[in-house]
């Protein structure tokens, strides 16, 4: 686990000290979480966020190099402090030395958002053992131990802590990502009832086919002609939810497993 800070201490424009947010999986400046950062970033939030060089590695898209640094310059732009972090998830240790360091270099989290995951495309018939475990431990298990992390170390005022987690129902065709993703939700939703005592809201989003490079012309026409918007989700669509579920308007929305995708059928 390799880190990176930048930034000085900021207040926000009443002179309050600015929020945390811990945002998981920001590892490519295009994707959901890169968005997530710096809308956060935009709305008077520090943030903090997690890449795993690894995995971009293996994945066709490959590593973004200076990604992070990029990320981390831009959110710095709107006056935030960062810290980056690379860190694989699927090791059971990492959540606890992740806080761990956020709180040494930034102070404690406010915010958790989970937006990391593993997704290997394999069906019922040809998904392995081993991608099934590592889609568990990396998508499930990882999301667990970041929540209960979060919930044992939060010291924000009565309601204005927030967990949020990014879903997929995309299964068929994609069996340990999908199912891995929906057991997600379980625990998102169910720290709701169990975190209410320190009175953080716990929110699942479903955000649907967004465009972050992946898409091939011919999927791209496809989702334009489902949805009944006309047009493609992208990123700013799913940050833009996060930022006003991290707010004090957004406060009163607790236990939900939200779609946003434009009433994509």
């Amino acid at each position: 686990m390799t880190s990176e800070t930048r930034g000085k201490s900021q207040q926000d424009a009443t002179g309050a000290a600015r929020p945390l947010a811990l945002v998981t999986g920001a590892g490519r400046t295009t994707g959901i979480a890169a968005s997530v950062v710096l809308d956060l970033a935009r709305a008077g939030w520090d943030v903090a966020f997690t890449y795993w060089t690894a995995y971009d590695a293996r994945m066709e898209w490959g590593t973004e190099p200076g990604a992070p640094r990029a990320l981390q310059e831009k959110a710095a732009s709107f006056g935030a402090r960062t810290y980056a972090v690379d860190a694989d998830l699927g090791d059971p240790a990492a959540p606890a030395r992740l806080f761990d360091d956020v709180e040494r270099e930034l102070g404690n989290v406010t915010a958790l958002v989970l937006c990391h995951c593993e997704s290997v495309d394999s069906g019922l018939l040809d998904t392995t053992v081993e991608s099934f475990d590592l889609h568990f431990a990396v998508n499930t298990r990882a999301t667990w131990l970041l929540i209960r992390e979060h919930g044992l170390r939060f010291r924000g005022e009565h309601g204005s802590g927030r967990i949020i987690s990014l879903t997929s129902d995309h299964t068929v065709g994609n069996l340990p990502y999908g199912a891995s993703k929906g057991a997600m939700d379980r625990i998102t939703l169910a720290a709701a009832r169990e975190l209410a005592h320190l009175g953080i809201t716990c929110n699942a989003i479903n955000p649907g086919p967004i465009d972050t490079g992946w898409m091939t012309e011919e999927l791209k026409a496809d989702m334009v002609r489902a949805t009944p918007l006309g047009r493609l989700g992208v990123p700013q669509d799913c940050a833009n939810l996060v930022t006003f579920l991290c707010s004090p308007a957004g406060g009163w929305v607790n236990a939900q497993l939200l779609h946003s995708s434009g009433g994509l059928g």
